[in-house]
């Protein structure tokens, strides 16, 4: 099966905002083993929506719908595809307690229109709307799917999740299984790692493979389908395998999981301890690793030395060292991970220092960056990386690496 999905808002032609339902639900779908190949947008016209309606039609059996579900005049999804469908509109009358109750509730007047937010297409199934107040729908007509969904993503995707994507499960052919698994990869771009298995991507059927890059890191998402589930399974292990063949010194986890909690679950495996001393990151690693559940059985506490004083006061950077390298520099990194590590009294010490930008700094560009890592018992380690995105997207990316180049550390020495 394969679905189109049109978004509906002027203010998205408009740029006033940017359309996530779309990448949401297209995530999703491919989790469910439908292709979505068009994403449309309308502005709000019954018009343009309806000639939309009518081209979705012709190459796509599931269409889902967001926004133009709300109390207003421009709101006029529902009603445009109940009369493409030849259908009434009719009140839902647990959706219109719920609107009732709301006003109730939050001690406000509700008016004539908001009425309109319950009303659903005859003969649809209504999907609640556990955080809002327009519900959503599903029919089916002839051999079409139509999935109606509000705009706003707080209600959207927690609605999909609860009810509509079981439906949709349901329209999947019954008697296959369908299997995902998400590859996550990291020090490899999207290209390279293209390039790695294109013959691979070329010659997918069952199953297929989708990569997805996306803040510095990229992802496969394998996904088969068979009517033995176990066989599926064993499909994507033998796809797993060919891919790491070719990249799998990249791979660092799987679905949902993150470089950040990869580290965590490492570091409580070996029982060790951590902290940081973060120039040009300012506490971001330790904003990120203390946000993981259980992160205080192996991070004691770290400190943010932006300015050079404060490397050389608290963390006991060198003067020396400040004044011959710099604090863009191997040695001020080298010296902030070791002294780190003693001064919190943990197994490792890991720093971040460089330049985020916009401007150079100690004549080193934009992007230059040294993450040093001091591991009990083992020869402290720099790496220097050069990035080339802007300020924030450095930051972001510093962490990223650093945890990666820890966790092949600490799973080298596993080895050895």
């Amino acid at each position: 099966m394969n679905a189109e999905i049109i978004a509906v808002g002027s203010e998205l032609l408009l740029g006033q905002i940017v359309n996530t339902n779309a990448r949401f639900l297209s995530q999703q779908l491919a989790g469910l083993g439908i292709d979505v190949f068009f994403h449309t947008v309308v502005g709000d016209n019954a018009n343009r929506l309806e000639s939309a309606i009518e081209i979705a039609e012709q190459r796509a059996s599931i269409i889902i719908f967001t926004g133009g579900l709300g109390p207003t005049k421009d709101d006029l999804t529902k009603e445009t595809i109940a009369r493409h469908l030849g259908k009434r509109l009719v009140m839902d009358e647990a959706a219109l307690s719920g609107i009732e109750l709301f006003f109730k509730r939050t001690n406000r007047q509700m008016t004539e229109n908001n009425r309109k937010q319950a009303l659903v297409i005859e003969g649809s199934r209504v999907l609640p709307n556990d955080h809002g107040m327009a519900p959503g729908m599903v029919l089916k007509k002839g051999q079409h799917v139509y999935m109606l969904l509000p705009g706003p993503p707080k209600e959207l995707e927690p609605m999909f999740l609860q009810y509509g994507s079981k439906v949709l499960s349901a329209e999947v052919e019954s008697n296959h299984k369908i299997v995902s698994r998400v590859l996550r990869f990291f020090g490899i771009g999207e290209s390279a790692l293209e390039t790695a298995i294109i013959d691979l991507i070329d010659n997918q059927s069952n199953p297929t493979i989708a990569p997805l890059a996306g803040d510095g890191e990229v992802t496969l998402r394998l996904t088969a389908k068979h009517t033995d589930e176990a066989v599926a399974l064993s499909m994507l292990d033998e796809a797993e395998d060919k891919i790491k063949q070719r990249a799998g010194e990249f791979l660092y986890g799987y679905n949902n999981s993150s470089l950040l909690e990869e580290l965590t679950k490492v570091l409580k495996k070996k029982r060790l301890t951590i902290t940081a001393a973060e120039s040009l990151t300012g506490g971001l690693f330790q904003q990120e690793i203390t946000s993981i559940s259980g992160a205080s059985s192996i991070f004691k506490g770290g400190v943010v030395c932006y300015a050079n004083e404060i490397k050389q006061q608290v963390v006991q950077v060198k003067q020396e060292t400040l004044e011959k390298y710099g604090a863009v520099s191997e040695q001020c990194a080298q010296e902030l991970a070791e002294n780190a590590a003693r001064i919190f009294g943990t197994d490792i010490g890991i720093s971040f220092t460089g330049v985020a930008g916009p401007d150079p700094l100690e004549g080193k560009p934009v992007g230059t960056v040294y993450i040093g890592m001091s591991i009990k018992g083992r020869p402290t380690v720099v790496e220097k990386i050069t990035l080339g995105g802007p300020r924030e997207a450095n930051r972001i990316r510093t962490v990223k690496y650093g945890c990666y180049f820890l966790i092949k550390r600490l799973q080298e020495s596993q080895n050895t």
